[in-house]
Parts: C-alpha cells; sequence; structure tokens
C-alpha cells in the first residue's frame, strides 16, 4: 500500500519541504527566505501564516496533490522535555509550541503548519519526531555544580538519532545493541554519547555549552561572563546574541558560512586556518569527554552535519579521537527523510505514536 507524507522543517532562515511516496522522495524543496522579510516579525510565531502560504503555493506550483496526504509531520521544536519518538499534535502541544515552553526557535513552527495543514485534508494526521528538547540524560549529567543551574538536553536529536539507526542498520544490528558518539556539525554542535538507544548526556547545544560554532559561542569563562553582564555596556539581549547568533565563527569572521572559512584556509589565510582548527579541537575534545561518559565501551565515533563535508576539520577530529573508535563519516543531514520515515512508520502501524502530555514529561528527580 502507497502512503504519502508530507514532512516540514522550519529552519532560522529556510523552511524544507519534502513529500514522500513511501520512502521514496516525490518533492524536495528548500525554501529561502528573504531576511527584510523576517525581519517584518517581532517573533517568530508571527511568522505562522507568511511561512504556511509559502508552502502551500510551492506544493500547488508543483502540481501536488494535498488531498492524498495521509501524514504530515514536523520538526519538533522547543517544548517541553520529552523522551525520543513521534508524538501527535495535541492542543497542549500547540500551546507550548506557540508559546515557546523553553524559548524561541523556528522549529516550533513545524508542528503549527503541520497541524494546520493536516486540519484541512480529510483523514489526515499531523505529528512532530525526536524535537530538539529530547531529554534521555542520566541523572548523575544533570548537574552543574550549583543548585541554581541545572543542565538541559536541547540538541539536534531528529539528525543523530536517525544517523545512529542509518549506522546501525549497515552493521545488520539493532540502534539499542551500540555505544556511540555523534557530533553533529552544523550552525550549532551538539556531541551525544548513545548508551543503547538512549542519549545519556549531550551538550546543550543551543545556547549553553559545548564547542563553538559557526553561530554559536559554546562554553564561556563564567566569571568573565558576570563581568562582561555588569559591565554596563551591554542589554541582555546583546549578550543573549553574543551566545547564540553572533558568536563562533560570527564573532571571529564576521560569517556564519564554515564553508568560506575553509575556502580561507586552503587559500593559506592563516587566521581562518587557526579559528577553523580551533573548532575542530573543540569537537574533538568534547567527543573524548563523551567517550569517557561511555566508559571507553565505544563501538564507533561518527561525524555528521554540514561541517563533516570539510576534509580538515574531519582530518582533525579523526586524529584526535580515532584511537578510541572508528570514526565513521556520514556527511550532511537528512532529517527530512528522518521525519518521512517516522511518518511512514506510524502510518504501517510498525512504531506507536505518543501523546504530549504529564506522563510524556521528562521529571528528572534531583537533590536541590
Amino acid at each position: 500500500m502507497e502512503h504519502k507524507i508530507l514532512a516540514i522543517n522550519p529552519g532560522s532562515t529556510s523552511t524544507k519541504i519534502a513529500v514522500y511516496l513511501n520512502n521514496k522522495p516525490v518533492f524536495l524543496k528548500n525554501i529561502r527566505h528573504d531576511h527584510d522579510e523576517l525581519c517584518k516579525f517581532n517573533k517568530i510565531s508571527e511568522q505562522f501564516k507568511y511561512r504556511k502560504e509559502i508552502i502551500l503555493k510551492e506544493l500547488k506550483d508543483s502540481h501536488i496533490d494535498i488531498r492524498r496526504i495521509e501524514a504530515v509531520i514536523g520538526r519538533g521544536g522547543l517544548v517541553q522535555p520529552i523522551e525520543s519518538g513521534v508524538y501527535h499534535i495535541n492542543a497542549r502541544l500547540k500551546k507550548d509550541l506557540l508559546e515557546g515552553a523553553l524559548g524561541e526557535h523556528a522549529s516550533n513552527l513545524g508542528g503549527l503548519i503541520a497541524d494546520d495543514i493536516a486540519g484541512e485534508i480529510p483523514d489526515c494526521r499531523a505529528f512532530i519526531a525526536d524535537p530538539v528538547v529530547v531529554d534521555e540524560l542520566q541523572d548523575v549529567a544533570r548537574f552543574t555544580g550549583h543548585p541554581k543551574f541545572k543542565r538541559i538536553s536541547i540538541f539536534h536529536a531528529l539528525n543523530q538519532k536517525a544517523t545512529a539507526r542509518a549506522y546501525a542498520r549497515l552493521l545488520n544490528k539493532k540502534y539499542e545493541d551500540l555505544n556511540l558518539v555523534i557530533a553533529h556539525m552544523g550552525g550549532g554542535i551538539s556531541v551525544g554519547a548513545h548508551r543503547e538507544g538512549r542519549v545519556v548526556d549531550v551538550n546543550q547545544a543551543l545556547d549553553g555549552e559545548g564547542p563553538f560554532s559557526p553561530e554559536r559561542s559554546g562554553t564561556l569563562p563564567a566569571a568573565d561572563l558576570v563581568r562582561l553582564c555588569f559591565e554596563g555596556k551591554y542589554t541582555q539581549d546583546d549578550i543573549l546574541k553574543m551566545i547564540t547568533g553572533e558568536g563562533g565563527l560570527v564573532a571571529y569572521m564576521g560569517t556564519n558560512s564554515a564553508y568560506e572559512i575553509e575556502l580561507l584556509a586552503q587559500d593559506g589565510d592563516e587566521r581562518a586556518r587557526l579559528i577553523q582548527d580551533a573548532m575542530a579541537y573543540q569537537i574533538g575534545k568534547e567527543i573524548g569527554a563523551m567517550c569517557a561518559v561511555l566508559q571507553g565501551e565505544v563501538d564507533a565515533i561518527i561525524l555528521t552535519g554540514g561541517i563533516s563535508h570539510n576534509p580538515m576539520i574531519v582530518e582533525y577530529v579523526k586524529r584526535m579521537v580515532s584511537f578510541i573508535a572508528p570514526v565513521i563519516i556520514y556527511p550532511g543531514e537528512d532529517e527530512m527523510h528522518a521525519l518521512a520515515m517516522n511518518g511512514l512508520l506510524v502510518l504501517k502501524g510498525q512504531i506507536k505514536v505518543k501523546e504530549y502530555d504529564d506522563s510524556a514529561m521528562i521529571k528528572p528527580h534531583l537533590f536541590d
């Protein structure tokens, strides 16, 4: 039986859409949004109508009959911490996506748009899968050193989980039978310790810790950051932008394009090469830490995301960590395929849809 699935993945400057017929893509589109257009909106949630109308226009212009779509699946956003899986989009999930339970991010629009489009199609269902707030941390990993601060899990769960399962299939094994360290290297960089199908530790990749990335500062010296906050030169928004959006390569080199830095480094620009090496160094160091989390029992180290196309970064990281375990490269990311396949498994009855409610929320038991 053929199943038709629409996948929606909103990013900060683009919206990716795909239509799959079972496991085969029949339509793929990366819609780039003009910066000036997005600047007209004060909040990301206000972009809902704008992005939805563009999606429907692209589908119509490409002669995609949405009336045949059985499931619309959106990238999950910053909702309450939940376990990995596919979730039905209910009223509570929509409320948290709209309000941004853990903050504003374009991915919050994925579930909202998916639900709205599905509501216009008879017998169509709407889901999200493996949102960025997937939380499978072991309790010991939640402590920071002060009870007013707790480590939280925000990372590239969708791509990390999909890559892990792809590697497991290659070995003819189950994801749950492997211990993996996976580094997603893109606009943000997250490095996760996967123990038998659960990400038991991972850096908070949005605005908290880990390697610096094209536009994020990663871990910063805490006391220096505090002093900067009280110098009186910067607002809270200024400093938050230094951490996310205007940190990393943007701060050092004035661009969030890792590819531009790669080309400069290849052409002999010593500053570009040193900063690129520093980013690779921090990635390798974070991978080493996650290998320690797994007590050295690591079946493979996997590098994925757009930056894994860069041979200089890949080789630098390999030199640092290949003594621990084989280093496998899955260049780029295929979040659209991952979303569509999650939808397909639901339609085939091969996985159970979870409900976003109190029972799904992660409530760690920590000492205050």
